[in-house]
C-alpha cells in the first residue's frame, strides 16, 4: 500500500522547491529541449528556448499544488525542434528540476511543442503536484 501525507506536509516539500527556484540573484529560469530527456539533471540536447520565471516563482502551495506564476515568454527561440523536456533552474544556473514539456498532458504546457528559431515562444502554465494514492 502507498503512503499518504497531510496536505501540510505535501505542501511545506513544494514550498521548497520555491525557494530552490527563487534562490540566486534573481529570478529562476525554464530551460525547454528537444530529445529524449537524460538522467535527472544530466547533460541537455538542443536548448530550444529559455524563459523567465516571475520572481517570487511560485505563491505558497496550496492543497498539494504549486502552481506557477506567470511566466515571461521567450521573444526568439534558440533553435527549431520538437519541445519534449524542461529543465529548471535558479538564477545562478543551479540545477533544480526536469520535467516533461509539451502541448498536453505534460509538467509544462506551452502553446506549441513545435519550436521554430527565432519566435516567440510562450508558456501556458507549470503545475506542480505532490499527490497521495
Amino acid at each position: 500500500m502507498a503512503i499518504g501525507f497531510p496536505a501540510s506536509l505535501r505542501n511545506a516539500r513544494l514550498d521548497e522547491i520555491k525557494t530552490a527556484v527563487d534562490a540566486g540573484t534573481g529570478a529562476g529560469k525554464i530551460r525547454v529541449y528537444d530529445g529524449t530527456r537524460p538522467a535527472t539533471g544530466g547533460t541537455a540536447t538542443t536548448l530550444l528556448f529559455e524563459t523567465t520565471f516571475s520572481d517570487p516563482s511560485f505563491p505558497a502551495a496550496s492543497a498539494g499544488v504549486l502552481t506557477a506564476s506567470s511566466i515571461t515568454a521567450d521573444s526568439s527561440a534558440n533553435a527549431t525542434g520538437t519541445a519534449t523536456w524542461g529543465r529548471a533552474v535558479d538564477s545562478d544556473d543551479n540545477f533544480i528540476m526536469d520535467f516533461s514539456a509539451g502541448e498536453s498532458g505534460t509538467d509544462l504546457i506551452l502553446v506549441t511543442a513545435d519550436i521554430v528559431a527565432g519566435t516567440e515562444q510562450a508558456i501556458t502554465s507549470f503545475v506542480i503536484t505532490d499527490g497521495n494514492p
